[in-house]
């Protein structure tokens, strides 16, 4: 604590000065592995939040509301005659001595050795199981939330995951509902979540806020991806259920229209078509003296507030999937793996993970040499170059079918024709997985092959009619259809 207002002002400058030098030495710091870079940006992002919560108190103590920074400037600048100087100069350095007397501890703090632990410690990141420590999104419960919902279908969830995004699909009548705003609220939620798990340095209310004020301009112009039609649909409807109140002069005239057609004029207008017929006709009058927009917000429908809040969670979501597009497709990838492996292939494969994250963690400080960026051998170092060379690793095969992954090297790109991504490719084709299939990687050759494949598999059909073989009492060979024919007429 410091003993004077100028004295805390002071410590806070040096803080700000300390916190900056220790957030750009721990950027300066190459990382060891992708583990030890989200660390590195959550003790930035913890350096960057204290910088923020010093410069406020620095901010009140400038605003000076209760005056005592003034009153402490006052003391050291008002020196009317030049011998007061020295009396105030001492009674000030009493004061301070008397304080660092009451507080012995006050003496010795060095707030910079706390400073310096926060480039040692390691952050607490809570992440699921699922989410393998930020490398792939956990959307189990919106998957389910949307498959038992009226705005959504059943479809596998390595689906959901490449689509969920894609909200232009859902139609317009089911997504101006409560249930279809909260359920993208849920995907905002985990989305902006889990970005600040793995990205902590994003200022994500900085996107939001220019996100919100596109989307104003946007809206107002009918221009929000998904949401164009708006005003061609009500100006349509509007036209389909147009009722001119020049033509008429009292309520008593609009009510013999009847409730359908005053109830169509009204929400073509987007004003509340309730109540009833004299509730209706008086609501729509209203409009033969009065301009739509300077009529009473109480007459309006509340759908429109609902679709624009809806809209505009829509383009939130979308502009978080943009940045998360890596890790969704990274998702997927795993998903469809999944369907391919057993139960123990999976807790294998888990394990794997888990061993592989804690060597890299004890090896964070170990450097490997490796300008050629040769593969890695079963002992962790790069393998020999004429090894690599030998291989043909250097040698890059691209596939179709895999989504136009590559393979490096002979030997993995035959045996990837066994893999779970080639599988999964061939079945989404509908071909089988056959030896016929190996070695083509195109999916036009791929289909062709198929065809010509069925077409010899239906020559070469068994047909009894014409190749069962029936022998009369003279010894005599027909087929099938020549023998029961000829029995048939007692020919034999």
């Amino acid at each position: 604590m410091a003993s004077s207002v100028l004295e805390a002002t002071r410590a806070a400058h040096e803080d700000l000065e300390r916190l900056e030098r220790l957030a750009v030495r721990e950027l300066q710091r190459e990382p060891a592995n992708a583990r030890d870079r989200l660390f590195q940006s959550h003790r930035v992002r913890h350096m960057l939040d204290l910088v923020v919560s010093t410069s406020d108190k620095l901010v009140e103590i400038y605003e000076d509301k209760d005056g005592a920074r003034k009153d402490e400037m006052s003391t050291h600048l008002t020196a009317p005659v030049q011998i007061d100087i020295f009396p105030k100069y001492y009674e000030r350095l009493k004061e301070i001595r008397d304080y660092h007397r009451r507080n012995q501890s006050a003496r010795f703090v060095s707030e910079s050795d706390d400073y310096e632990e926060l480039l040692k410690e390691e952050p607490t990141i809570e992440f699921t199981g699922e989410e393998a420590f930020g490398r792939y999104l956990d959307l189990h419960e919106l998957y389910n939330e949307f498959i038992n919902s009226k705005f959504g279908s059943l479809l596998e969830y390595s689906a959901y995951v490449g689509t969920f995004a894609q909200t232009e699909k859902i139609a317009h009548n089911l997504k101006a509902t409560r249930p279809y705003k909260e359920y993208l609220e849920h995907i905002l939620e985990y989305l902006t979540s889990f970005l600040y798990r793995t990205e902590p340095l994003q200022d994500i209310e900085k996107i939001f806020t220019k996100l919100e004020s596109e989307f104003e301009e946007q809206w107002a112009n009918g221009e929000v991806p998904g949401w164009e039609n708006k005003d061609s649909e009500k100006e349509s409807v509007l036209h389909e259920s147009a009722v001119d109140l020049d033509y008429y002069s009292t309520v008593e005239e609009l009510v013999e229209l009847g409730p359908e057609k005053l109830k169509e004029a009204l929400t073509a207008r987007g004003l509340k078509g309730g109540g009833t017929v004299q509730q209706r006709a008086e609501r729509l009058f209203l409009l033969k003296h009065t301009p739509l927009e300077q009529l009473d917000r109480k007459h309006f429908a509340k759908g429109d507030d609902l679709k624009k809040e809806i809209a505009l969670i829509e383009v939130k979501m979308k502009r978080l999937c943009e940045i998360l597009d890596e890790v969704i497709v990274r998702t997927k990838e795993n998903a469809e793996k999944k369907l391919t492996l057993t139960y123990e292939e999976m807790e294998a494969e888990r394990e794997e993970e888990e061993v592989q994250a804690d060597s890299e963690s004890d090896d964070e400080d170990q450097q490997i040499y490796n300008p050629l960026k040769l593969p890695m051998g079963w002992d962790g170092k790069p393998i020999p170059y004429w090894l690599y060379k030998l291989h043909g690793l250097g040698q890059e095969f691209k596939c179709e079918i895999c989504g136009n992954h590559s393979y490096w090297g002979r030997r993995a790109y035959e045996r990837h024709f066994k893999e779970w991504r080639h599988q999964h490719g061939m079945r989404c084709l509908g071909i089988p997985n056959t030896k016929n299939f190996n070695e083509i990687t195109s999916i036009e050759e791929a289909k062709a092959l198929w065809e010509r494949i069925q077409s010899k598999q239906g020559l070469n059909k068994w047909r009894p009619d014409l190749e069962e073989e029936y022998e009369d009492k003279d010894g005599n060979i027909y087929n099938k259809k020549t023998y029961t024919d000829l029995q048939r007429q007692g020919l034999i």
